[in-house]
């Protein structure tokens, strides 16, 4: 195999795997009451827990939680001491800022 099909096969297979997290919102129902989505790196322990003043369903490294009143960042920061990194955070369908993100998992 030559350079540039291994080059084109390379950034095929990272495509797919930065739009997973992506496929995972928007495989959330509208009307779930999910207002903050969170994906993190590795399986949740519990399906349900409670962090940042919200209630969070997890599911795999899928987690959702109603709206709350707390700023997102320290919401983010909260569900990462439970669960460890966070790979994206998403408030009401906007992502955090990679800066944000980086500080939530900081």
């Amino acid at each position: 195999m030559t350079r540039r099909p291994r080059l084109i096969a390379l950034s095929a297979l990272t495509l797919t795997v930065a739009a997973a997290p992506q496929a995972a919102l928007m495989a959330q129902p509208q009307g779930s009451g999910a207002f903050y989505v969170a994906e993190i790196a590795t399986p949740a322990t519990a399906p349900r827990m409670a962090a940042g003043g919200v209630a969070w369903t997890c599911e795999g490294t899928s987690c959702v939680a109603p709206r709350s009143t707390a700023r997102p960042l320290r919401i983010c920061r909260e569900l990462k001491r439970k669960t460890g990194a966070i790979t994206q955070f998403t408030v009401d369908g906007a992502p955090l800022a990679a800066e944000e993100l980086a500080r939530c998992n900081g």
